[in-house]
């Protein structure tokens, strides 16, 4: 599992002092010999950007899309911290490259935790020579790895991935838990693979997977200012079919955002909200977006309530193409709504049953066109706590 699936990759996890707790706050992934691949990133659309994001992207700009590592920690974002938070985020970028015998430029960097208060690099700096030296192959290195961007996560998100062929894989890590809303979220993202692909081709492929992903999950509807998603390809299982790669690369993505969703400060309930029927792709998203983010519609499925006329009525204030005598709304594969009435017939037990699933599905067909998109959600129990 994890960032070590793929072939030629390395990575770890220690502690070095950035959280008061002592847990662990600083990761690397990186090639197994230091050598630059080709990588691609995806980051926040957030104007207020971090100093690691700022930096990332002018040193994917510099190499032409070539990274040998990626440094991260938790525990303090490197936001809102000027020239000299640039400067800390750079330094940590040299001490690692020179560590692993690369340049600077081919080294990215990750932060998240807290905004507004300077990295304390002290910690970090001691920090980064252990980390280099102890980084591995094994299960174990990924894992501590994904553990050591955790803020207010509960568990590490790991996935992996291999094609049906027996040729390329990928493996991921991602940390995220509140202000989980597009573009991206509170979160952090490093994907690696095996496959042979060009820097153009992988970035390509990342935008792809992010748009159907990380784009597409709300939670609180706030955007970060540290969200970043890198790729990084090692080529050693040869040239991938394009297809099926952007495919798997799609599945690992959607893996990870399924679970922070899952995980996303005292997440209750994971909400699907599926909008089919639309005039367009456009229309189905904005739609769906307005249902999966309404409060009053995350207060029924919080409470097990079937109150589809909250649905209909977010769609019909939606700004988008709509006639309420088609809309129809099911939960969980039981329709409760049709061509914009109760539905006859209703299984009461069925859908009460349906109604105290943790996993919930909210599909809306407009009944106007072909335009259908996916919105992933939650309900969050409590949220008190900064991270």
């Amino acid at each position: 599992m994890s960032v070590t699936h793929a072939a030629g990759f390395v990575a770890s996890g220690v502690g070095c002092g950035v959280k008061p707790d002592g847990a662990t706050d600083l990761a690397l992934v990186a090639t197994d010999d230091g050598v630059p691949v080709p990588a691609a990133g995806v980051f926040t659309s957030n104007l207020a950007t971090a100093a690691p994001v700022q930096v990332s992207r002018a040193h994917l700009a510099a190499t032409e899309g070539q990274a040998a590592a990626v440094v991260l920690n938790s525990g303090n974002a490197n936001a809102a911290t000027g020239a000299s938070g640039r400067a800390d985020a750079e330094r940590m970028c040299a001490l690692t490259a020179a560590e692993l015998g690369c340049t600077a430029d081919d080294v990215l960097v990750c932060s998240t935790g807290l905004i507004g208060i300077p990295l304390p690099m002290g910690p970090v700096l001691a920090g980064i020579p252990p980390l280099v030296a102890g980084r591995g192959v094994s299960t174990q290195h990924g894992e501590a790895a994904a553990k050591a961007i955790m803020t207010t996560d509960t568990r590490p998100k790991l996935t992996a991935a291999t094609s049906d062929e027996g040729g390329f894989r990928i493996g991921g890590m991602a940390k995220g838990a509140a202000m989980l809303a597009p573009n991206m979220a509170t979160m952090l993202a490093v994907l690696t693979t095996d496959a042979a692909l060009d820097p153009a081709t992988l970035h390509a492929a990342l935008e792809a997977a992010v748009s159907e992903s990380f784009n597409a999950l709300s939670v609180d509807g706030c955007t970060s200012t540290n969200d970043t998603v890198l790729v990084l390809a090692s080529g050693r299982a040869g040239r991938a079919d394009r297809g099926r790669f952007e495919e798997l690369l799609a599945s690992c993505c959607a893996d990870l955002a399924r679970q922070m969703a899952g995980d996303a400060e005292g997440a209750t309930k994971v909400v699907t909200v599926r909008v089919q029927g639309a005039s367009s792709v456009e229309e189905a998203r904005r739609a769906a977006r307005k249902v999966a983010e309404s409060q009053l519609v995350k207060c029924s499925l919080y409470g097990g309530d079937p109150y589809w006329g909250r649905v209909v009525s977010e769609l019909g204030s939606a700004q988008v193409a709509f006639d309420p005598d088609r809309v129809s709304v099911a939960y969980n594969g039981v329709t409760v709504c049709r061509d914009g009435v109760a539905a006859p017939g209703l299984d009461e037990a069925k859908l009460a049953a349906q109604m105290q699933e943790r996993e919930i599905e909210v599909v809306a067909d407009l009944g106007l066109g072909a335009g259908v998109a996916t919105i992933l959600t939650n309900y969050i129990d409590e949220n008190m706590g900064t991270s």
